[in-house]
């Protein structure tokens, strides 16, 4: 899951094809693993739905992630932040101890 504000360069370039990458891992070379996941972003919507989800950007990221919302975005009284999901069509883990990779395809 991911956010962006409405005018953002992230949210123009989904506006034209939904299509991403999203790369997450450790900045180690010999430790952690890293994860690719290739998948449709689809926004999330609706009242219940954006209150669920920034309660858990909340529990990670602390009160500095405190969200109001309306039905279509994050904050919005403020700097309005679009809500994303990403529709997994692929997902590629790269272990770095003892190294390998895998695949997945839901």
């Amino acid at each position: 899951m991911f956010c962006t504000g409405p005018e953002e360069q992230k949210a123009r370039n989904l506006a034209h094809g939904p299509h991403v990458a999203v790369t997450i891992g450790s900045d180690t070379w010999d430790a952690g693993l890293d994860v690719v996941v290739e998948g449709d972003a689809v926004r999330a919507t609706g009242g219940p739905e954006l209150r669920r989800l920034a309660h858990a950007f909340r529990a990670k990221y602390g009160d500095a992630w405190d969200f109001e919302n309306d039905d279509e975005a994050f904050d919005p009284h403020g700097q309005r932040a679009l809500v994303y999901r990403v529709v997994p069509d692929k997902v590629l883990a790269f272990a770095k101890s003892p190294h390998g990779q895998t695949t997945f395809r839901p």
